[in-house]
């Protein structure tokens, strides 16, 4: 089994896990909902430059290029994160910080060897992508919305006046 194999599990691990547990608990305010697809596309774009570019000197500089660019792009909300995320959060947040690098440079050693299998990995990031987007853009922002309506709909123009401090 190849370490990109393997490092693949362990991101998506990590991430279900991040998703799951701590997103769905506190939710996520706008900067987020669009931050983290935004993540996503530059693994993605990464992904997709790999299992579709032929491998040569000029192509793997553009490729590190992309791969740094993505690892670094992917810390843009920590110094945000440390006032909305538990300890626990921001140590998961730390262990993904990790695996980012290890697996997109891993993905070098098998561009020629393994182009299929990172192109099905990104078939993967894709639909993770496509989640992000509906189910937080749309799906829960709407449920967001309507619980805030029903929470103030029982209240009074003055409590309402008293709620927001207008």
């Amino acid at each position: 089994m190849s370490a990109f194999l393997v490092l693949t599990v362990l991101q998506g691990i990590l991430i279900f896990v991040d998703e799951v547990f701590f997103h769905h608990k506190r939710g996520l305010p706008r900067w987020e909902r669009l931050g983290h697809p935004m993540d996503t596309a530059t693994v993605l774009s990464c992904l997709l430059f790999i299992g579709l570019a032929p491998k040569n000197s000029s192509t793997e500089i553009i490729y590190y290029s992309m791969a740094i660019f993505s690892c670094v792009f992917i810390t843009k909300d920590e110094w945000v994160h440390r006032k909305f995320c538990s300890a626990m959060e921001m140590w998961l947040h730390a262990l993904l910080f990790v695996v980012h690098p290890l697996l997109l440079f891993s993905a070098v050693r098998i561009w020629e060897t393994h182009q299929q299998m990172v192109l099905t990995t990104a078939v993967g990031v894709v639909i993770f992508l496509v989640y992000q987007i509906v189910y937080w853009n749309f799906i829960e922002y709407r449920l967001q919305e309507r619980r805030r309506a029903a929470l103030y709909s029982d209240l009074s123009q003055e409590d309402r006046y008293d709620y927001f401090r207008e």
